[in-house]
């Protein structure tokens, strides 16, 4: 699996755009952007890259999810490349296939698992692929540094569901990616959030007792 992110030009508000494309660029691997950002100069890098002979320069999208700076250019996508539009909301424009918690999609040449996790939106998901211990999560703030507040249950949940897995790189929406150290890095955001939700919850015990 070769991942490569693609140029902005900095003068736009963007999230991260992935092109991830199969190691032999073979007729079989499905050429993917995660996300597509909001930034035009990005299809101006994806135009100087050669798919692979006969092949598509992209096959499908998956959005992981509906902020405007993940989302903006899909428009231009579908129309220059007329790729398959996955994300895990119902009510976006331009989407062919919904996503649901625990399916896989084949991303370049790799199968990759969709975890909702919800929290920054209820629509977020991360992609995470077993063989190489890739996960992509958009903006879900999976690294949490403080046990201060409080987090939603269900993206606690979600996060403990990524701990038990063999995580080696996580690629953000936003900033460079995590390459080493990653599981013990989320085993310890994990630890922080569930202390952080245990003290909110003694908080408003407290509060009710007053």
């Amino acid at each position: 699996m070769k991942i490569r992110r693609l140029e902005n030009s900095g003068r736009i508000y963007s999230s991260n755009v992935y092109l991830i494309m199969g190691d032999w660029k073979r007729i079989a691997d499905l050429n993917t952007l995660v996300d597509v950002g909001s930034d035009p100069a990005i299809l101006d890098h994806l135009e100087r890259i050669n798919p692979g002979a006969g092949k598509r320069k992209i096959d499908q999208v998956v959005l992981t999810h509906s902020h405007f700076d993940h989302t903006s250019l899909l428009p231009m996508i579908r129309e220059r490349y007329q790729p398959k539009v996955f994300a895990f909301s119902p009510f976006m424009t331009g989407i062919d296939h919904v996503l649901e918690q625990g399916q896989h999609i084949w991303i370049g040449d790799r199968d990759f698992e969709v975890i909702h996790i919800p929290g920054h939106s209820m629509d977020s998901i991360a992609l995470f692929n077993e063989d190489e211990g890739v996960l992509f999560v958009g903006d879900s703030p999976v690294v949490v540094n403080s046990s201060d507040g409080g987090h939603e249950e269900g993206f606690v949940l979600a996060l403990c569901d990524i701990c038990q897995r063999n995580v080696n790189k996580i690629y953000f929406g936003h900033g460079d990616p995590i390459l080493k150290e990653a599981r013990s890095l989320l085993n310890g955001s994990l630890a922080n959030a569930r202390k952080a939700n245990g003290q909110k919850k003694h908080a408003v015990r407290g509060n009710n007792q007053l």
